[in-house]
């Protein structure tokens, strides 16, 4: 039977209200509340981080700005648990940093930051890269199997979270871009009665007419119906 002596109640309480959808949902939402419930909810964790890669741009969050800054310390020197959980797609920790041999700059800049253990876990949310930090004062906090575990329950939580939130996005992308097309339609419909009532051509003739400045000029045919509705508008108010 696998141990789960690093998830308590609170801890898969939290996890699971990841994927919760609200008008605030985001990427930096959903990564502050992820570090924010492991820090308080793993048993012997100080702090968490998390790093969001995605096409070779990375986001990151912390429980603590300290935090924040180790991992992009980490990034500087090019050696650590997150680079080596990166690189070779598995956990990778730190026992403790003064015991380590393996990355020796690391390790100095962890304990200035006052961290002792250091547990790293990589999850896949394609065509995301995950990668979770939990970081303790006290050297040996996290067991192997613990690390297990939580693991299996960060892929699962974390991913219906990501996969929610990126089709929550969508949708709401796809609602403002329908929301400005339309609004484009309405102000080309307006400029093309303005050009119908002022030369008397028919509305497909207004519209070529449009077509025509706005290559010319190289704007867009919307911009350019904006601009003439506008200025149309100031005439008739003077």
């Amino acid at each position: 039977m696998k141990s789960t002596t690093m998830i308590t109640p609170g801890l898969a309480r939290d996890l699971a209200a990841l994927g919760r959808l609200g008008e605030d949902t985001s990427t930096e939402r959903v990564l502050r509340s992820l570090t924010t419930a492991l820090a308080a909810g793993v048993p012997g964790c100080s702090g968490a981080s998390a790093e969001h890669w995605r096409d070779h741009r990375v986001l990151v969050s912390g429980s603590h700005s300290e935090l924040i800054m180790l991992v992009e310390g980490e990034r500087a020197l090019g050696e650590g648990p997150s680079i080596e959980a990166r690189q070779s797609g598995a956990r990778a920790g730190v026992a403790d940093v003064l015991n380590e041999s393996r990355w020796p700059r690391y390790d100095a800049l962890a304990s200035r930051w006052g961290v002792r253990s250091v547990l790293v876990v990589p999850i896949d949310v394609s065509p995301a890269l995950l990668l979770v930090g939990l970081y303790s004062v006290r050297p040996g906090a996290f067991s192997p199997q613990g690390a297990h575990s939580l693991a299996d329950m960060l892929t699962e939580q974390v991913g219906v979270a990501m996969a929610n939130m990126w089709e929550f996005e969508e949708v709401r992308t796809d609602a403002a871009q329908l929301q400005e097309a339309l609004a484009g339609r309405s102000v080309i419909d307006q400029a093309k009665g303005i050009i119908m009532q002022t030369s008397g051509c028919t509305a497909e003739a207004a519209f070529e007419e449009l077509r025509k400045i706005s290559q010319h000029h190289q704007v867009k045919v919307a911009d350019l119906a904006r601009l003439l509705v506008d200025e149309h508008q100031r005439k008739s108010k003077r």
